[in-house]
């Protein structure tokens, strides 16, 4: 089984690793969906098909001394960073064995070793910290870039423009990276939000403000490395809204009846993990076929890792005061 680390530093050197954890992360999230209604995952959950190329756009360029911070909806940022699904798994399901000892689970992902903060579960609650992270590399002058991930309905809550403003004021080294997938929960984002580009909002901060193609993962990767290339150079913030799509509902049972007929076969029509294996085939990393086997493989692995964690021990109830002070 590979470590955290060399499944950090494969997705940073290798196109075809970055294919791989995509369909990783697919195949995870779906199972996660099953456990769910199997009874099996402590709390609720958000699962996040058809939003990889974003983690893995975030997980190609940081260094591991780099901070992240995500929202509850961060299971493929988890993976993308190098936790292993065996990890995840663990801590959605409240094992023992899970990233957080089962404490935390699919809300509260974390591993400070790779810059992960503990995911967010309050809306927009991570863009002030991914602020607070930068603030720390500028003035360690350690080098290190933090970048905030946030949901569209975020980017209308005070913390969203405090954030922002404070890191411009301050030169911060932070990306903000606003992951709209067009639902604040179950809210149309032409509902909620009076601009039709959110990085629009930039302009108000004096920093640039830039719309990406959240689907098509080159593109997510140039974007962030002018971005984090920018930060680390002290020229201050950047805000990046990826357009991409949830292909499940908000949380849980959501059906997201909600959604017009038609537009999740319409986005389903440009998926991220089906336009990078195009690419990779084009240019010779992959053969026809490979996606497919990937498939299997990990539908077999991310199978045998949920059934052998059914029976996996539990936190004790003393567990529930190791993490603190006093």
């Amino acid at each position: 089984m590979s470590t955290v680390s060399e499944r950090r530093e494969a997705v940073r050197s290798q196109p075809p690793a970055r294919y791989e954890r995509m369909v990783e992360i697919r195949i995870f999230e779906d199972r996660v969906k099953q456990l769910f209604a199997e009874g099996l995952v402590r709390g609720t959950t958000h699962t996040a098909q058809g939003q990889e190329a974003v983690a893995l756009g975030v997980a190609s360029v940081l260094e591991p001394s780099d901070y992240v911070s995500c929202t509850y909806r961060g299971h493929h940022h988890a993976l993308a960073l190098g936790l292993t699904p065996e990890t995840v798994m663990a801590e959605i399901m409240g094992r023992s064995a899970g990233s957080m000892n089962g404490l935390g689970g699919s809300m509260h992902l974390s591993d400070p070793a790779m810059g992960l903060l503990p995911t967010m579960a309050i809306v927009g609650a991570g863009i002030p910290i991914a602020a607070g992270a930068a603030l720390t590399a500028q003035v360690q002058e350690s080098g290190a870039v933090a970048v905030g991930l946030f949901g569209d309905g975020a980017a209308n809550i005070g913390a969203f423009h405090e954030g922002l403003n404070l890191a411009s004021v301050w030169k911060l080294p932070v990306v903000f990276i606003c992951e709209n997938n067009l639902y604040g929960e179950y809210t149309p984002i032409a509902v909620s939000t009076a601009v039709t580009d959110i990085a629009s909002r930039a302009a108000s901060y004096d920093m640039p403000g830039v719309v990406v193609d959240g689907q098509d993962l080159d593109t997510v990767i140039g974007e962030i490395e002018t971005a984090v290339t920018r930060a680390r150079a002290g020229e201050g913030p950047t805000l990046l809204e990826m357009k991409t799509y949830r292909y499940s509902g908000h949380s849980r049972a959501d059906l997201a009846t909600y959604r017009p007929d038609g537009e999740l076969e319409q986005w389903e029509q440009r998926d991220p993990i089906q336009i990078y294996e195009d690419k990779l085939v084009e240019q010779g990393l992959m053969q026809p076929g490979d996606g497919a086997d990937l498939h299997e493989l990990y539908r077999a692995k991310i199978d045998e890792i949920a059934t052998g964690l059914i029976d996996a021990p539990a936190p004790e109830p003393s567990d529930m005061f190791r993490n603190i002070y006093a």
